[in-house]
């Protein structure tokens, strides 16, 4: 036996490399390794550098680097990570070079050149099982950080490892608590559902124009509209899909992240007056190719396009597809492509959540209504423009926000009786002035048109909760959450939920699902409201009271209407009960 002693050390260990490398080089050998070389030159390296990391070796498209201390390490890939956001601006989706990083801490073997072990090899795991822009971590690396760092810890649960016979605990890092909705939804909820489930990506705009990103957005969004239509699917809502807009993401980390079968994915080239739409049907679990087509059309033959790549994909993941149901996906499609696209960018604002998208949202759907008056989409746009003002962003009463939208609503259901957006607009203002029975009756019409609408589900639920039978609705509320995972509103729908609970007089469930929202979105109050009355009447005071500080310090004007007086949509008794809670939780009210 050799005498020569082992040197060893306890480090953190990270390992990075390049998502779809071999595609990128492939389709662009050169300047992808010129871009690769300037990202290592220019942001890589010098990041290491500063917080203290070593180069163990480059592997071509990767590095496997040691830290001695784990919060630089950790600091270290989220600052690179960030930085790639920023430097893949402007470049093509396809053309983006995304890394995937894991870092584990573990001993190891130490040699001149290179570091052995265990936990090498688990963190080469942990950087397989990260996202394109993302970065997985083991438990032990989650423990030391925990609490350190404004970052959220999403755990994916114990994973088994190629090569590695024990299981083990992944965690993949969130940048900015609040930033990704998916935060806020358990992973472990995302179970693939019982009928094929597709998710539509936003096609990506492979022309030199930037004004065509509008035009291969819409695309996408009606294409979700049609499927969602068949009630033999499961679709995923536009504002989870749109999560991924100029992302480099793979396939399989998609249907990952939304418990979904199937992923149609696409690009948009526009010469002229002609336009090339490319869609690609892929398995997510496998990655395999199920369906592929290419269109070269005529720019008028855009709504035609759209309704075949419905039906090509309803029929490759659907083959049992009535004739009825065909029918059923056809939608009536405005009279003007400029105002379609003018739709298309405020519905692209007001994804944005601000109030100054939300003003420009209003400024696009007005000009879309202008353009095309017979066109439903401009005018249920801008009612839920005026919706979202008022209970998002305060800059407009609620009562403005009514009288303004309603009339747009009712007026986008006469124009279009079967725009189930438009039913399900209706149904929230009817809703949002009491009458909670025509709210339902609009959102069941709504989902029966199309059944995989997320927020009739979400409005029905709500309907339901105020109609005195919250059982019923919190059931719609899940359906709702599960359909749109990443969609911004998902904070209101989870205190819908959370409410629901404390109506039904579930009063751990309540004070358990209030805090999913808290912990993601910390200034969104009527999570605390619902909190400090669960927890009241639960008799644990000093959290409660705890809760009802926060809510009347983030929103002490709308704490007062809600309370002194009763909204319209509430029962007299189940605000009683509200209030009751409130009072268990310290309020002199």
């Amino acid at each position: 036996m050799s005498g020569e002693r082992v040197e060893r050390r306890l480090t953190a260990i990270l390992v990075m490399d390049v998502a779809e490398y071999s595609r990128l080089m492939e389709e662009d050998e050169e300047g992808t390794h010129e871009r690769l070389k300037a990202h290592f030159a220019e942001l890589i390296n010098p990041k290491l550098g500063q917080h203290h990391g070593r180069t163990v070796k480059n592997t071509g498209d990767g590095i496997l680097a040691e830290f001695a201390s784990v919060v630089d390490a950790v600091r270290c890939a989220v600052e690179i990570q960030r930085a790639m956001t920023n430097r893949n601006l402007g470049i093509s989706k396809h053309k983006c070079i995304a890394f995937r990083i894991g870092i584990n801490i573990s001993d190891v073997i130490v040699e001149p050149e290179d570091i052995f072990g265990d936990g090498v090899n688990v963190a080469a795991r942990l950087e397989s099982l990260a996202a394109p822009g993302g970065i997985c971590v083991s438990a032990r690396v989650q423990e030391v950080l925990a609490g350190r760092f404004d970052l959220a810890f999403e755990d994916i649960g114990e994973q088994s490892l190629k090569n590695i016979t024990r299981k083990v605990r992944v965690y993949r890092i969130r940048f900015d608590k609040g930033a990704d909705i998916a935060t806020v939804v358990p992973a472990a909820s995302l179970a693939l559902p019982d009928k094929p489930s597709v998710a539509v990506l936003p096609f990506a705009n492979i022309s030199s124009d930037p004004e065509q990103e509008f035009l291969a957005d819409g695309i996408a969004e009606d294409i979700i509209t049609a499927l969602s239509r068949y009630p033999s699917l499961f679709v995923i809502a536009r504002n989870s899909t749109f999560t991924y807009k100029d992302r480099a993401v793979e396939v399989r980390q998609v249907g990952r992240d939304l418990g979904v079968r199937y992923v149609l994915e696409g690009s948009l080239r526009k010469s002229g007056n002609r336009i090339r739409v490319t869609a690609l049907l892929v398995e997510a679990e496998t990655g395999k190719d199920v369906w592929a087509e290419r269109y070269d059309r005529d720019l008028a033959d855009i709504f035609l396009v759209q309704d075949e790549i419905s039906e090509k994909v309803t029929t490759a993941v659907a083959p049992a597809v009535a004739a009825a149901e065909l029918r059923r996906a056809m939608r009536k499609p405005p009279g003007s492509l400029d105002a379609w696209t003018a739709h298309q960018r405020g519905l692209w604002h007001l994804g944005k959540f601000t109030a100054e998208d939300n003003a420009l949202a209003q400024m696009f759907f007005k000009q879309a209504i202008d353009l095309d008056p017979n066109f439903a989409g401009g005018y249920w746009g801008l009612s839920a423009a005026y919706a979202s003002a008022a209970d998002h962003f305060q800059t407009i009463l609620l009562q403005e926000a009514q009288k303004l939208g309603e009339p747009l609503a009712r007026r986008a259901v006469a124009l279009d009786p079967g725009d189930a957006e438009a039913c399900t607009l209706l149904g929230a203002f009817f809703m949002m002035r009491g009458d909670c029975d025509a709210a339902l009756t609009e959102t069941e019409r709504a989902l029966a048109m199309t059944p995989n609408l997320a927020n009739a589900h979400g409005q029905k639920g709500a309907s339901l909760m105020f109609l005195g039978r919250p059982g019923e609705g919190i059931e719609c509320l899940r359906t709702c959450i599960r359909l749109g995972p990443r969609d911004r509103i998902v904070p209101m729908r989870l205190s819908h939920l959370a409410l629901g609970f404390y109506l039904a007089r579930d009063y751990s469930a309540a004070a358990e699902t209030a805090p999913m929202v808290i912990r993601s979105h910390p200034d969104f109050p009527w999570s605390y409201r619902t909190l400090a009355a669960a927890l009241g009447q639960l008799g644990r005071g000093g959290e409660a009271a705890q809760a009802l500080a926060k809510l009347t310090a983030l929103a002490p004007a709308l704490f007062e209407a809600y309370t002194r007086n009763r909204p319209p949509w509430f029962r007299p008794e189940d605000h009683a009960h509200l209030l009751e809670g409130l009072r268990k939780a310290g309020w002199g009210g």
